[in-house]
């Protein structure tokens, strides 16, 4: 008795179709694989130092010039450069609050949420109260926000973001504080994105700031 062959045409039908899904499914894992690194690329700047993955802060509690609170939230929903120095800074702090008044006046253009908030954290709580603060920093731009605290808080905060400060002796009443003069740029969710080494340069702060943000943007 002659027999059948079983017909095996959906079978192979199925397996075809299977394979094909599968390519396809690991296709789409390596071109997902493929953008994702390209995204975690920092991109190229001049100046700046730009972190992988943004970087969390440690949590602190300071006083703004105005008596305002500002802790971490003042931080989130926009840019942010800051900047450690002191009232007393002979040299140093008063040219870089200069130049981020040339850099904020230079990115002038860019929308609310793109422009950034230019803040002066204080080391020198002991004298920088924010009575004091609020008659120096606005000086420079009446946007810039001074801010201080109790030198718990401060250290804590300049330990968390790796910002030496170095008090020296004091002599005749009076000291100075050596301290790091790099800028740090605050990304929308509150985290350090980049880091400006000194020397500072208005352009090429400005230039790489546009690069950061559209970078973020794109």
């Amino acid at each position: 008795m002659n027999e059948t062959a079983p017909d095996t045409r959906p079978f192979v039908r199925t397996l075809l179709i299977l394979i094909v899904a599968l390519g396809a499914t690991l296709a789409g894992a390596i071109a997902a694989r493929y953008w994702m690194a390209r995204e975690a690329v920092p991109p190229a700047t001049q100046s700046a130092a730009v972190f992988r993955e943004a970087r969390p802060l440690p949590p602190f509690q300071l006083v703004a010039h105005d008596g305002s609170a500002f802790g971490l939230e003042r931080l989130q929903g926009h840019w942010s450069l800051l900047f450690f120095g002191f009232t007393n800074c002979p040299d140093v702090c008063p040219a870089t609050l200069a130049q981020l008044s040339a850099v904020t006046k230079a990115l002038a253009d860019l929308d609310a949420e793109e422009a950034p908030s230019v803040v002066m954290v204080s080391v020198d709580p002991k004298r920088d109260t924010p009575e004091r603060l609020a008659q120096y920093v606005p000086y420079f731009d009446p946007r810039f926000l001074g801010v201080t605290g109790t030198p718990e808080s401060i250290a804590a905060l300049t330990k968390g973001m790796g910002v030496a400060v170095h008090v020296g002796p004091e002599t005749d009443g009076t000291y100075t504080v050596d301290h790091t003069a790099a800028l740090f740029l605050v990304n929308p969710d509150g985290k350090l994105a980049a880091v400006f080494p000194t020397p500072h340069d208005t352009g090429v702060i400005a230039a790489d700031y546009r690069t950061i943000v559209g970078g973020r943007r794109g």
